[in-house]
């Protein structure tokens, strides 16, 4: 018996979706952060001494915890004031970043402290703002497709729960092409019926 050689055919391996700018920065960065972080610590416990940077860090975790409290209570009073009283314009509560800012105080590190202070003073708060939304919008122009980045994912849906508030500017509503009609259920009963004379 004699062996004929064949050609197998291998499917070459689909090849993966091109990592992003950050995506491929971003694990540099958290490490040059921590590094940071870890210099920090040990620069400020030999000027302060190791006690007293734990009692800062504790008061930190405190500190966030209780910001943490407290954005949470004044975002449950807005839903119930809104609840009880819908208004179309509704005050921003900002919980968002006052939340964020908790749990940077959280996170051991005198980096994060100072990140979370940015958050909550008045003028550096309203530049993160206008940066998150030149970020969000950025995002949606960058991937028109959903799936394909979380983030703007995350926005649409933003957006598109934005549909069941009394301020949400969208409508809801059917395009309906006037040479076909409305598209409706078609059949034998679903035509004309004069009423019923009785």
């Amino acid at each position: 018996m004699e062996w004929i050689p064949t050609v197998t055919q291998q499917a070459t391996p689909a090849r993966p979706a091109p990592r992003g700018r950050l995506r491929r920065v971003l694990p540099l960065l958290i490490t040059a952060w921590l590094v940071l972080e870890i210099w920090l610590l040990v620069q400020v416990g030999s000027a302060i001494g190791g006690f007293a940077v734990v009692l800062l860090l504790l008061a930190g975790v405190l500190l966030g915890g209780w910001l943490i409290k407290r954005a949470g209570l004044k975002a449950l009073s807005a839903a119930l004031e809104q609840s009880r009283d819908p208004k179309p314009q509704q005050a921003q509560t900002g919980t968002s970043l006052t939340v964020l800012a908790g749990l940077l105080l959280i996170v051991p590190g005198f980096l994060s402290d100072l990140l979370a202070v940015t958050l909550l003073l008045p003028p550096t708060r309203a530049l993160w703002r206008a940066a998150g939304r030149r970020a969000a919008g950025a995002a949606l122009r960058r991937s028109p497709v959903a799936g394909t980045d979380p983030f703007a994912d995350a926005v649409r849906l933003q957006e598109q729960l934005r549909i069941h508030r009394p301020d949400g500017k969208i409508v809801q509503g059917e395009v309906v092409d006037p040479a076909q009609g409305p598209r409706g259920p078609q059949g034998p009963e679903t035509g004309y019926r004069p009423p019923i004379a009785g």
